[in-house]
């Protein structure tokens, strides 16, 4: 593949079939897919950052982990071969650059490059792509790329801006206050005191390993958040891993798991009352008898009406009942020069406080998306089989599932995406859109999560709708279905520049 230009106008010989911009889990497995199926794809991955591996690389906070069973959120086509259910952020983003390392993917990323704009012309069926390098050898520079077809691998929150609550008082706070997203370097809290403001995925993996270091540990929330123990040493996935080839076990390891989510998942969902038992009385048997469970580890809304929080081995549970963490579920009234008064008059010291106060959700990582010139605003378009947008032409973004690992829809929108393409080279084509047309399409959230990061920008994503494909489910084993016996043509317009 000969390599576009950065100056001027391309020649056709330098247009490129796709451009994929991010190159975390999402992006490479778009490459892997996209050319898994078309071996002569010219495609080019466009990265802000200077390495791969999107949130596994922008988050560096003590005990940065997965979320979600590693099984199902590593590639389908590249074994995890460490033994741990959680794995650990440094590790994951190793994993996902020695995967584009050793399927050559890795040659095909412009690392350094921000892009601004991405804008459809009608009359070339082409979309002009413009960014800006940030080289250290020189000063940033603009820059255009041309391509047929654009797939945003870029995540759905703001890398730059995470949210940020404004709290009374905090100017008049003398300590230091640190946000998850932007973990300073070298941040030394050894022997201090520290307050973690949140109750989500963030809080849980920092809270233990902070524990280890810090003199002791609160973690303030306003409310519980569902908090389940995940066993790390795995009986059985060593005997399969013995008996059968290393990619066959993976696919059964990671069929396992997904299966195992999935049915937990529906069980809470069919059964809510019986799951908030099961899941409290869990807490409670790897807490202190006659700890307050119910105040801290009760929440107000049902199981997976947001994320639930996994921690390995009852890590967290282990730091509580050691003493190096206490749970407090209260209010901030306000911050003041030596910590946080609550609404309930008690007073937290800290010398450190850290706010895992969540993300700002984002569509399309920010990027300005036009059409011939005029912008499309994401909550303006319906979603299509979860991946394409209303009436615009040869555009895909991945998203992830909400109550299941990210990878597992990451991977069937590649594939898919991979079967149009095919099909539009086979036939042709050089445009295609999902088309809505007159039909009446009431609307709903793309994502059914009672989450505050959710609830807090109703208008950040596209839209979802309630018919056929244009619905978008959370529902793995369902869309997996779908995605067997899918019809490219269906609800598409296909033509011709």
């Amino acid at each position: 593949m000969s390599e576009p230009s950065t100056h001027g106008t391309q020649s056709d010989a330098d247009i490129l079939d796709v451009v994929i911009i991010g190159a975390g889990l999402s992006g490479i497995d778009a490459a892997y897919r996209l050319r898994e199926e078309n071996p002569n794809l010219r495609y080019r991955i466009i990265e802000r950052r200077s390495r791969v591996g999107g949130t596994w690389d922008l988050f560096t906070y003590p005990g940065i982990r997965s979320d979600s069973d590693i099984f199902t959120l590593s590639f389908p086509f590249e074994p995890w071969r460490r033994p741990e259910a959680l794995a650990q952020g440094a590790d994951i983003r190793r994993y996902v650059e020695d995967t584009a390392d050793r399927e050559g993917i890795s040659s095909h990323i412009s690392f350094g490059e921000q892009v601004h704009t991405v804008d459809w012309d009608s009359e070339s069926d082409m979309w002009t792509i413009t960014s800006t390098i940030t080289d250290a050898k020189v000063s940033a520079r603009k820059t255009t790329r041309r391509c047929r077809f654009v797939y945003f691998a870029t995540g759905y929150y703001n890398y730059d801006e995470p949210y940020r609550p404004r709290f009374a008082g905090i100017d008049d706070y003398v300590g230091t206050v640190v946000h998850p997203q932007h973990w300073p370097a070298g941040l030394d809290y050894s022997g201090q005191r520290v307050v973690v403001i949140g109750s989500g995925a963030t809080a849980v993996s920092m809270i233990p390993a902070l524990a280890r270091t810090a003199g002791h540990v609160t973690m303030l929330q306003r409310s519980p958040s569902y908090i389940a123990s995940m066993s790390q040493r795995q009986r059985l996935n060593p005997i399969i891993r013995k008996l059968l080839p290393a990619n066959t076990a993976h696919q059964v390891i990671r069929t396992r798991y997904a299966a195992q989510t999935a049915a937990l998942v529906h069980a809470l969902h069919r059964f809510p009352k019986v799951g908030r038992k099961v899941l409290t009385a869990g807490v409670a048997r790897a807490l202190p008898k006659d700890y307050p469970v119910d105040v801290h580890f009760s929440p107000a809304y049902n199981p997976w009406d947001q994320r639930m929080c996994m921690v390995p081995d009852g890590d967290l549970f282990a730091e509580i009942s050691s003493g190096r963490v206490e749970m407090v579920t209260d209010h901030i009234d306000h911050f003041d020069s030596a910590g946080i008064t609550l609404t309930s008059g008690r007073h937290l010291d800290a010398d450190l406080i850290i706010t895992a106060t969540g993300l700002q959700l984002q569509a399309f990582g920010g990027i300005r998306v036009a059409l011939d010139g005029a912008e499309i605003k994401p909550n303006d378009r319906f979603m299509f089989k979860s991946h394409l947008l209303e009436d615009v032409p040869n555009f895909a973004w991945s998203v992830g599932y909400t109550n299941a690992s990210w990878t597992l829809r990451a991977d069937m929108t590649a594939r898919a995406v991979a079967k149009l393409l095919r099909y539009m080279r086979s036939e042709g084509y050089t445009h295609a859109y999902p088309h809505l047309g007159s039909v009446s399409m009431p609307s709903t959230p793309l994502w059914d999560l009672q989450a505050g990061y959710v609830q807090r920008a109703p208008d950040a994503l596209p839209k979802a709708g309630t018919k056929g494909n244009w619905r978008v489910r959370h529902n793995y084993y369902r869309d997996a279905i779908d995605h067997r016996f899918d019809d490219v043509t269906d609800s598409m317009v296909f033509g011709r520049a």
